[in-house]
């Protein structure tokens, strides 16, 4: 059942609503207000909307990045489990 979670980002606050439980939601909020800090850090000429869509893009970044590797390792799972069965099946013969 989604219940409101209330977080503070960039010094404003929003009420979430959400299923996951409150920890996890802030540690989420914390990581946006982390990344949005970093971004906007020694850039006062930026608005907040462009230094919000930089740190979008920069996790989005780290999203399809982690993405690959998740890939690359499946890949590198399968390819072992076939290796394995193989091996396996030669000796079973």
């Amino acid at each position: 059942m989604e219940k409101p979670i209330r977080v503070r980002i960039l010094d404003h606050e929003y009420l979430l609503k959400s299923d996951e439980n409150e920890e996890l939601v802030q540690e989420i909020a914390q990581f946006v207000n982390d990344k949005l800090m970093e971004i906007g850090h020694g850039t006062d000429r930026l608005s907040e909307a462009k230094v919000a869509i930089l740190a979008a893009f920069h996790i989005a970044s780290d999203y399809f990045q982690v993405l690959k590797e998740r890939d690359g390792l499946k890949r590198d799972i399968q390819e072992r489990a076939r290796s394995l069965n193989y091996q396996i099946d030669s000796i079973m013969r």
